[in-house]
């Protein structure tokens, strides 16, 4: 991604808020008929013994290929705000009119390498994790859901997890 100094987010605190506030990512990857993307909910795991950078947690459906690109090295894409520019929007006085409209956007690029975790105890645990975050107040909990069910769900779901080796941040304003 090309990013000029003054669009740049060195912080990993600011590079973390947006991906843990737009936590929906775009994981993309080459695969046998060219590059391919998974749109995924991702939880982000702040950074940790072997894990500088943090990393980034999920889950696909077993029928799903990505998971078997075990060891890959892939890329997440996360976008936070965005909209148009006018150039009505700057004082053209001060800039004597040198102004075009643009797009302002932020986003986050993550790489790292795809581990999938083929491990009941681990899915059950983001799996968990991952609702208690997006249910909040309404309260419902993996647990209310019959054990036959769950049981069937973790059976047919695998966990993916990227330690993030790089992660870089445009924030166009």
């Amino acid at each position: 991604m090309y990013v000029p100094d003054r669009f740049a987010a060195p912080r990993l605190d600011v590079l973390h808020a947006l991906v843990d506030g737009n936590p929906l990512g775009a994981l993309v990857r080459a695969g046998a008929d060219g590059l391919d993307a998974d749109h995924l909910p991702f939880q982000l795991v702040p950074a940790g013994p072997g894990a500088p950078h943090g990393l980034l947690r999920a889950h696909v459906a077993r029928a799903n290929p990505l998971w078997r690109a075990d060891g890959a090295g892939v890329l997440v894409l996360f976008r936070g705000a965005h909209g148009y520019a006018s150039p009505l929007s700057h004082d053209l006085r001060k800039l004597d009119g040198r102004v075009v409209p643009t797009w302002n956007y932020a986003v986050v690029h993550v790489h790292g390498r795809l581990r999938a975790v083929d491990d009941r105890a681990w899915l059950l645990a983001h799996m968990e994790a991952a609702t208690r975050r997006h249910e909040g107040a309404r309260g419902w909990q993996i647990a209310d859901a019959p054990q036959d069910h769950i049981d069937r769900l973790l059976r047919a779901t695998v966990g993916i997890e990227i330690a993030i080796e790089r992660i870089e941040g445009k924030f166009k304003r």
